[in-house]
């Protein structure tokens, strides 16, 4: 069954999600190419600024982006190293909405969301029959999204899929210790904040520290509860365990980097 698109304050509603920066005009040529579409389609950037290629920090960023969109919202989402290569270009329904992405592991964190997967084969739906080889977010994910959001159904945008075949990033499950918890560094924010894959259930409630390598902080509820530029574990409002540093940045002082291990003691 297909969803209906969702009306955004009387517009339909496409969120965008690239590393292209603020800095060069790809952000507004993808939206040119949307409104070419359908003009009355509302965009909401959620960022430009993941790292370049990084496919995991955008990965986590969809992820926890996502619960807070209206049903039909269409997210568009464009970290794409392999552009002109085989990986395929994906349209995904969800329970609450949709994706279009290329399959390479950035839809991961939401695909227990997915219903049904199109390959965007179809290249009626395209802005040409000849993309650029360097640019898909323009002339294909672009015109997908665009369409989409106007109500074109979803199996029209090409071939079905297996849910099974979608490319997945796999992330370390959390591993019980005798000390306590490993984890690993799944995102850095914009404040050097560093992310873990730990759920912060798992510590809620308890008396809990961060281990990084030898050095153990304290795990505490707020940025106040800390002096300033003390480094401490905190639940974030993602509701993930994450490392910060009250009035600092993290990341610069324990250069730590995605993938890293921490654990928690409790």
């Amino acid at each position: 069954m297909l969803l209906k698109v969702h009306t955004f304050d009387g517009q339909m509603l496409i969120t965008l999600l690239t590393d292209f920066g603020l800095s060069d005009v790809y952000v507004g040529v993808m939206k040119a190419t949307i409104a070419q579409i359908n003009s009355q389609i509302q965009t909401i950037d959620l960022t430009h600024q993941v790292p370049p290629q990084d496919i995991a920090t955008a990965r986590f960023h969809l992820m926890n982006a996502y619960p807070y969109f209206p049903r039909g919202t269409v997210h568009l989402v464009v970290v794409d190293p392999g552009v002109g290569s085989q990986r395929r270009s994906i349209a995904v329904q969800l329970r609450s909405g949709f994706v279009v992405a290329p399959d390479n592991g950035l839809i991961s964190g939401i695909l227990s969301e997915a219903i049904t997967a199109i390959e965007l084969s179809n290249p009626q739906y395209w802005r040409s029959p000849t993309p650029s080889t360097t640019f898909h977010g323009r002339d294909i994910f672009a015109p997908i999204a665009a369409h989409l959001a106007s109500g074109v159904p979803l199996q029209e945008l090409g071939t079905e899929i297996e849910l099974s075949s979608i490319v997945q990033l796999p992330i370390p499950d959390v591993i019980e210790t005798e000390a306590g918890l490993l984890g690993v560094i799944q995102a850095i924010d914009h404040f050097g904040n560093l992310i873990t894959n730990i759920p912060g259930e798992r510590v809620r409630g308890l008396n809990w520290r961060i281990r990084v390598n030898e050095a153990v902080f304290p795990g505490k509820t707020t940025y106040a509860d800390a002096a300033t530029q003390e480094i401490i574990g905190l639940i974030g409002s993602h509701s993930w365990v994450e490392i910060a540093m009250n009035r600092g940045n993290a990341q610069n002082y324990l250069k730590l980097a995605v993938g890293d291990t921490i654990g928690i003691s409790f």
